[in-house]
């Protein structure tokens, strides 16, 4: 960084040394001569150091500081007959102060009383002493030149106050932008999270649910027919296989994995092999359609579609007990597609023996709240448990 910058960036961020080193600089210049003339000129010393003094405080306390320049102005109009202080000049820098840094009333009032004191000032050391030996037009020059300039100190004031007014309003509404950012970002986080867990919950769920159903299944008949074992034991395998290929998958995406991102996801075309699965972990499934999509699905709406029945089967799996069955149902209306799942299992039992996770059904309700569908998860009037979803078309 060059030095004029780091200089320029020093200034900016103390200001109040500034201001501080400027009134003890003005202050040996303009009041400290006075006591080295030996005149004895100490009231004018006392009031020129005063003035000066006073711009130490001109930013953090300018209605305070302009009202202690004030008060030497006006005792000087008594206690210095003969001339005016060169401290005087000092007003102008008070005046534009008060414009850029204290509030609208204080800034008004600075600009009239000094447009007073100017004309004061005209009146005291111009006209008072000897009128008769100045032109008129001369003193009334004098008192625009110093009304001009007492003006133009307060306009450029007012001008620095609008742009630092608006400096701070681009800071804070960066600073407000900054934490809307940051609360995207979070809810972004909050909301992957929340797919990652309901992706991972129907995953490993499922595979798991088949897996324990046929383990314990070829535990108990493996004693009476020994060759079931081999058979179990494959179904194990496929499904671990089918399982860990899905985490690689969802892995994959969680590192950026471009390809692994590309492959397909699975939809209702993917509904039957799910069904041959489920079959091979012992429940008996019945697959029906009824009706004519009006157009398809988008492929997010048809991967809810297709855990929302993975979902219902695993529960089935786990909750309804031996021998259970389950009938799927995808029903295509004018409006949208209607899944339902009832199996013939333990029902109402079934609800009261969940794990108390409780995040199948919520899963399912999330995935299907993104796509504006609707979810009923109940015990089933004549037994069993029912689960009914309902996708609507994505209007364009």
């Amino acid at each position: 960084m060059l030095v004029h910058r780091r200089l320029y960036a020093w200034l900016q961020a103390n200001p109040g040394k500034v201001n501080f080193w400027q009134a003890i600089a003005a202050t040996l210049i303009f009041a400290v001569p006075f006591l080295l003339t030996g005149r004895g000129q100490y009231v004018e010393f006392f009031l020129s150091a005063v003035i000066c003094m006073a711009l130490g405080w001109r930013r953090s306390h300018p209605v305070a500081a302009a009202a202690v320049q004030a008060a030497a102005c006006i005792l000087q109009l008594f206690l210095v007959p003969v001339t005016g202080l060169p401290a005087d000049i000092f007003v102008l820098v008070t005046v534009y102060s008060l414009a850029a840094f204290a509030p609208r009333w204080a800034s008004l009032a600075g600009l009239a009383l000094a447009v007073v004191g100017g004309a004061l000032f005209i009146f005291r050391y111009f006209l008072f002493p000897e009128p008769v030996l100045r032109d008129p037009m001369i003193n009334a020059l004098d008192l625009v030149a110093i009304e001009a300039v007492v003006l133009v100190a307060w306009t450029f004031g007012d001008l620095t106050r609008t742009r630092r007014l608006a400096v701070q309003a681009l800071q804070d509404r960066a600073h407000r932008l900054e934490v809307e950012r940051e609360q995207e970002r979070q809810l972004a986080a909050a909301d992957e999270r929340s797919h990652i867990a309901r992706e991972m919950h129907d995953i490993v769920a499922h595979s798991l649910s088949v897996i324990i159903t046929q383990a314990d299944g070829a535990r108990y008949a493996s004693a009476e027919d020994p060759e079931i074992a081999p058979k179990t034991l494959g179904v194990i395998a496929e499904t671990g296989r089918s399982s860990l290929r899905e985490m690689r998958r969802l892995l994959g995406v969680l590192r950026g994995d471009e390809a692994a991102s590309t492959r397909p996801l699975p939809s209702l075309a993917d509904i039957e092999e799910l069904l041959e699965s489920v079959k091979r972990g012992g429940l008996d499934t019945a697959l029906s359609i009824t009706g004519t999509p009006r157009r398809s699905l988008p492929p997010g709406a048809e991967l809810t579609a297709y855990r929302v029945i993975q979902e219902s089967l695993t529960n089935v799996l786990k909750h309804a007990g031996p021998k259970a069955s389950a009938k799927i149902a995808l029903h295509w209306t004018p409006t949208g597609l209607e899944v339902g799942v009832l199996d013939d299992g333990l029902g109402a039992a079934s609800a009261l023996n969940d794990d108390g996770a409780g995040q199948g059904i919520k899963g399912m309700a999330e995935r299907l709240s993104l796509y504006d569908g609707t979810l009923k998860a109940a015990p089933a009037a004549g037994g069993g448990f029912r689960v009914e979803a309902f996708i609507p078309y994505t209007e364009a």
